[in-house]
């Protein structure tokens, strides 16, 4: 494998910086480092014979990166002005998410021919739509930690409750009954989409990434494809057609 012409995707989040390195769509590798770890990222730039960078991120770290970076690398700052490989059906791109864009363009990459939902789950919920090569955009709900973390936080009486398995549908006890509200909730959200968008749309590819993506997986009757690093995939898609 000639390792001469990699590209690095970085996706600075507020405590996290997740990067990963692609040999054209192969993933070869991935890390994790804190945000203040990015003299550790900039070597890693250089041990690893990189060619190509994108960087999504909101914060002044992406400032720093990129004039270190700039002079030995092309570097692709990600934000609404950046061309894209699929078009975008949305009011206000200026608005969105980095994270929204790049699983898309990661389903794109993994399912060309496909119409797709997209299910981020993490500390809020993503449901982005697909179809026909063009982002129609989606819609933004709590997570699940949210979810149940709200319910202590904005009542007087009811308890912290955790995730967890879920024998009935009907809970029997506040524990379960705020459990499964949560996470029945979650379930039935993301199939009413489903539902309403292919009898809209037609068949949909159903894809998930994010921290409670196995959730789905598990409670999903359906075939579902989860992959972790969607994100990571989309954004080296995005950077491959700038570069």
């Amino acid at each position: 494998m000639d390792l001469s012409k990699q590209n690095m995707v970085v996706d600075v989040g507020n405590s996290r910086i997740k990067f990963g390195l692609f040999q054209q769509d192969q993933l070869i590798q991935t890390g994790i480092l804190d945000s203040s770890e990015t003299d550790n990222l900039i070597e890693t730039a250089y041990n690893h014979s990189v060619k190509n960078i994108i960087i999504s991120t909101t914060g002044a770290e992406v400032e720093n990166l990129h004039r270190k970076w700039k002079d030995d690398f092309r570097v692709v700052l990600l934000d609404h002005t950046t061309p894209l490989p699929l078009k975008i059906d949305y009011k206000t791109p200026e608005t969105l998410g980095r994270d929204r864009l790049a699983v898309v363009a990661g389903a794109h990459q993994l399912f060309p021919n496909n119409n797709c939902i997209i299910a981020d789950a993490g500390t809020c919920i993503t449901y982005e739509l697909l179809v026909n090569g063009t982002y129609l955009g989606g819609n933004i709900a709590p997570g699940l930690k949210m979810r149940l973390h709200s319910m202590n936080a904005f009542t007087a009486r009811l308890p912290l409750v955790e995730a967890g398995d879920m024998d009935t549908l009907t809970g029997k006890s506040t524990e379960t009954a705020m459990r499964n509200g949560a996470q029945w909730g979650i379930l039935f959200e993301l199939e009413g989409y489903i539902k309403h968008w292919e009898a809209a749309y037609g068949p949909l590819v159903v894809l998930a990434t994010g921290g409670d993506a196995p959730f789905f997986e598990k409670m999903l009757k359906r075939e579902i494809f989860v992959n972790p690093h969607l994100v990571l995939i989309g954004l080296n898609k995005i950077l491959t057609y700038n570069a």
